[in-house]
């Protein structure tokens, strides 16, 4: 995370939530209703390292996509040399958005819609029209190449860091090369997305990944395959947390039935098949490693009560290649299960926009809350 100014939370109200495990306490109410807590985050916690897609949005030469990233927008460009850049979605001339944010384009190049500016793929200034016949004009192109901000892709995921001042990214991804690596996402094939929109504040729904103290209540489906009681969280030296969940023995993976309608990822051990990992990449993207597949939620907060979620699945091409195969077996399950924390955690906007809200205790099963709740509060206290 990058902090470039102090939080608008008092220190004092911190101090609960900093407590040990045990005695500790949730967020101020402040974190989830106060647009100045959000603007702040927008600049600070989305300021840094976080993630803004999959590689496999961009394909072939010349793609490019603009997204909307805390205060920035972004745009994201496939070059000849194969590599996805990210640069500030802002030419540099009047300052127009190369595309509007959740637009596509592919062209050999980048153009500015609003006085033809056009850019290489690499950023630099290719033309700009009417300059070159401009008496007394001095007028040199290459001062005037596109923003490039810091992009990694790493395992098909691409992450940003806005600022140009967060920690090295190796820091931010540490200890989870041995956690991802196995399952091999960028060799999979993103072949179901769902968009979902939530009245709620961002981080409501990263608690709520965090547990499965809910689950018995609100999950049947899950409980069923899943015992919400199994599994442990991990302690990991960098920016990510997260945990494992086991199956009962008769199911293959996460589905209604507990079947899986696909093929399992090659090179998984015995423990990796019969578990599912739910990993948080702080701050905006949850993983889910499972048997068969990969589901991703990336988050996009809009306002400090309103966020767009976008849940994909990916899966080996082994499976695609089955003339039977459908991915409905791993979507409709966690399109059901997605719904119903979605209710869930509209319902604890609705609480926490209460002036008789108060910040609550955590459950001995919310160990993985407290996680997520230290490391906000951390960033707002300015200790990371």
């Amino acid at each position: 995370m990058f902090r470039q100014d102090p939080a608008p939370v008092p220190a004092d109200d911190l101090t609960a939530s900093l407590a040990p495990f045990g005695q500790s306490r949730m967020l101020p109410r402040e974190a989830y209703v106060d647009p100045a807590v959000f603007e702040w985050e927008k600049r600070n916690i989305f300021g840094g390292w976080h993630c803004v897609g999959h590689a496999g949005d961009l394909e072939g030469v010349g793609a490019q996509k603009a997204v909307g990233s805390g205060k920035d927008g972004i745009l994201l460009v496939r070059g000849e040399d194969g590599r996805v850049r990210a640069f500030a979605n802002v030419c540099r001339h009047r300052g127009h958005e190369m595309l509007a944010c959740g637009t596509t384009a592919k062209r050999r190049g980048v153009v500015c819609p609003y006085h033809s500016w056009s850019y290489k793929l690499t950023g630099e200034l290719r033309h700009a029209p009417g300059f070159e016949s401009g008496d007394g004009f001095q007028f040199d192109t290459g001062q005037f190449g596109l923003t490039e901000l810091r992009l990694v892709d790493w395992h098909g995921y691409l992450f940003v860091d806005p600022s140009g001042a967060d920690i090295d990214f190796e820091r931010h991804v540490a200890g989870m090369e041995e956690i991802v690596g196995p399952y091999k996402p960028e060799e999979l094939t993103v072949v179901a997305r769902h968009s979902y929109e939530l009245d709620t504040n961002w981080k409501v729904i990263v608690e709520n990944y965090q547990e499965c103290y809910h689950c018995q209540a609100i999950h049947p489906e899950l409980s069923r395959i899943s015992p919400p009681t199994s599994g442990e969280n991990i302690e990991l030296p960098g920016d990510w947390m997260g945990g494992w969940m086991s199956m009962i023995d008769e199911a293959q993976t996460m589905s209604l039935s507990g079947q899986s309608g696909g093929v399992a990822i090659k090179g998984l051990s015995q423990q990796e098949l019969r578990t599912v990992m739910y990993l948080v990449g702080f701050p905006n993207l949850l993983v889910s490693l499972h048997p068969d597949y990969v589901m991703t939620h990336l988050m996009s907060p809009l306002a400090v009560d309103r966020t767009h979620v976008e849940c994909a699945w990916a899966f080996p091409k082994e499976a695609l290649e089955k003339p039977d195969f459908d991915p409905s077996y791993a979507v409709d399950f966690w399109d059901l299960t997605n719904r119903q924390d979605w209710g869930a955690c509209e319902s604890v906007q609705r609480g926490l926009s209460s002036p008789h809200a108060r910040p609550g205790p955590l459950a001995p099963d919310e160990d993985g809350v407290y996680q997520f709740v230290t490391r906000v509060a951390r960033a707002y206290a300015g200790t990371r």
